[in-house]
């Protein structure tokens, strides 16, 4: 039988900027490979602005850290030889790579250009506050560091709809182009009127000419790395149609097993079933629904209505399509979505993500390994988060039901299947003050003695006649109880 599968974010936001990260995946590749980890999501690999840089301003996607260009041949994680040579080292492991795609924008142009535009309110774009004038715009990208290498297609205003920036008068602002055809693309989210524009020189999907070279790009990317799948970022700022266009294509070129998931950042349900029948029902999407949900259970304690944790997620509308996670580089402490769940609640909530029926679960590398940065480092979980992992790849399999008739004290059963001997797990997540469920686990189990994985409790279950058991958790804890491997 098939295992359950289990993607890392394989980066954080303050990962040092030492040209070494596709190095330490290629070490590491075998080591979350054994812990049932068989995907990581890596942060982008094409040339940004500057070594340093994390990715998401994003200057020439061609570039893989080959040209001398922004300041070095290497990106922030390495370079292009460096990391083809991690992607094999994690097929050889057996462990699938999505490369993080940033196309609604692109920075760092290599000159400006003279052009009209229209000044737009920040929190309403759709609203003019100017006559059409001319700026001095970072608009033209030339990529004289790489030629013409893979791609001769250069980069000017007409590929734009909008920036940021009036080089001419030194000042910031929302400024839509202005110019035959040129608006905001109509097919993105609604927020500030419309939400086609987030940072940059903004990529104008209504030209052609664009369109075909970012499939073409795509399709090369996907080839040129030999890739399991991609993570597709800030799609809710990219026009709809050209979404599906781009995801179909890809799906012809690499193949119906290629994985695709978009940061489709909304948490209304609504919007994000609206958003998959829209883009053709095959991508998957983060359950920000859910991170929100764990964020405020982590919040409010025992205040937090547990029997509502799974309300309105999109795992529980589209489990097929819902990639669920704890946290993630956005909303890490300090970072522009932060909500970052509690420490005291985070083996709970990774037990919620990673031991359920449905979803494909994310586990977040600043989560497992550390979180770095000037200010405060976090130190990583991974003792916490481990025997969940454990538990997932050896026990969460079969038939699941719920238990969630208390506020403050839920739980759920997996019953395990055949093929997987000793399979099978009893879950209960308590933010009060401790308790125990008593649920139903097969009258085949009767006598078996079940133990906390967690190793929180150190007493056993015995699983009566009937095939119930009372599982126990401590306050403020999970436990997750199975029957012990033979030693």
């Amino acid at each position: 039988m098939e295992r359950n599968h289990t993607i890392m974010q394989f980066f954080e936001w303050h990962l040092e900027a030492d040209g070494k990260h596709w190095r330490r995946l290629a070490k590491l590749a075998p080591k979350l490979k054994d812990r049932g980890i068989d995907a990581v999501w890596i942060p982008p690999p094409t040339k940004a602005v500057s070594p340093e840089d994390t990715g998401y301003a994003v200057y020439d996607l061609y570039d893989l850290g080959e040209f001398d260009q922004k300041g070095g041949v290497r990106t922030k994680y390495g370079t292009k030889e460096e990391l083809l040579e991690a992607i094999a080292a994690c097929r050889e492991a057996g462990v699938g790579v999505y490369a993080d795609l940033v196309m609604n924008h692109k920075a760092g142009a290599d000159g400006t250009e003279t052009f009209q535009v229209v000044e737009v309110q920040a929190d309403n774009r759709l609203e003019e506050i100017s006559e059409p004038f001319d700026i001095e715009g970072w608009t033209k990208f030339d990529f004289s560091g790489r030629g013409d290498a893979y791609s001769s297609f250069k980069w000017n205003f007409e590929h734009f709809n909008g920036t940021d920036c009036d080089a001419r008068e030194d000042r910031n602002g929302v400024f839509r182009i202005v110019g035959d055809g040129k608006r905001w693309n109509e097919n993105v989210d609604d927020a500030f009127g419309n939400y086609d524009y987030l940072m940059y020189a903004n990529i104008d999907y209504h030209h052609p000419d664009v369109r075909r070279e970012m499939i073409e790009w795509g399709k090369w990317l996907a080839d040129t790395l030999d890739c399991a799948g991609y993570r597709l970022d800030a799609i809710k700022h990219i026009d709809h149609t050209f979404v599906r266009e781009f995801t179909e294509a890809m799906y012809a070129d690499r193949g119906d097993a290629f994985f695709i998931v978009g940061e489709f950042w909304n948490s209304d349900p609504g919007a994000c079933q609206q958003f998959l029948e829209d883009v053709g029902g095959r991508i998957s999407l983060f359950d920000v629904r859910l991170h929100y949900n764990l964020h405020e259970a982590s919040e409010q304690g025992a205040d937090y209505d547990l029997t509502k944790l799974f309300d309105d997620t999109l795992v529980q509308s589209n489990p097929t399509n819902a990639v669920t996670f704890v946290d993630n580089h956005d909303s890490q402490p300090g970072e522009a979505l932060e909500s970052w769940i509690a420490d005291w609640f985070k083996q709970s909530a990774y037990a919620l993500v990673l031991l359920r029926e449905g979803g494909y679960p994310c586990v977040f590398y600043g989560d497992y390994f550390h979180i770095g940065g000037d200010e405060e480092e976090i130190e990583g979980k991974k003792m916490a988060i481990d025997p969940l992992l454990y538990s997932r790849h050896y026990k969460a399999y079969g038939e699941q039901e719920d238990y969630f008739d208390d506020p403050q004290l839920i739980g759920w059963v997996r019953r395990g299947v055949a093929d997987i001997e000793r399979s099978g797990c009893a879950v209960v997540v308590c933010t009060g003050e401790g308790g125990e469920k008593k649920m139903y686990v097969g009258e085949h189990r009767a006598g078996e003695e079940w133990v906390d994985f967690t190793q929180t409790r150190d007493d056993k279950v015995v699983i009566g006649e009937d095939g119930y058991g009372s599982f126990p958790a401590n306050g403020g804890s999970v436990s997750v109880w199975a029957l012990p491997d033979p030693v």
